[in-house]
């Protein structure tokens, strides 16, 4: 995404996310007890904070710039760069952002890959 292009607060997306997911949950899940309905409201306070994030305003960002305010200006909150904190942190380079961003895509589907190893060994071991 171009540097200085306005990419937060798609405040619609989030919204659309957090009840598309949440029904499907309540679909899925179908909660009867008091347990279950507690579950189901933590799973969606999850999905209001993960979605909230991802297309309103991002965490990372909010605390750096209320925490160095105007002593760093790369911190421009609205650019889609300055969403990784790493490359935030480096000087808001492009060429770093274009290494970081598949890099961290690499991380989150290798860490997937761990937890269904794990997850196969956890149910293979309750099985015996």
């Amino acid at each position: 995404m171009p540097d200085g292009k306005y990419a937060y607060g798609l405040w619609g997306a989030v919204l659309f996310n957090i009840v598309f997911f949440g029904l499907f949950a309540y679909s899925v899940f179908k909660p009867t007890t008091k347990r279950d309905w507690r579950t189901l409201g933590a799973f969606t306070g999850f999905m209001v904070a993960l979605f909230s994030e991802m297309f309103g305003y991002p965490l990372t960002i909010y605390i750096l710039t209320s925490i160095l305010g105007k002593n760093y200006p790369v911190l421009d909150p609205f650019n889609h760069i300055n969403g990784h904190l790493w490359v935030a942190v480096a000087g808001g380079s492009p060429i770093l952002f274009d290494i970081l961003h598949p890099l961290s895509n690499v991380f989150i589907f290798g860490g997937l890959i761990i937890i269904g190893i794990g997850w196969r060994k956890y149910i293979q071991g309750k099985e015996n």
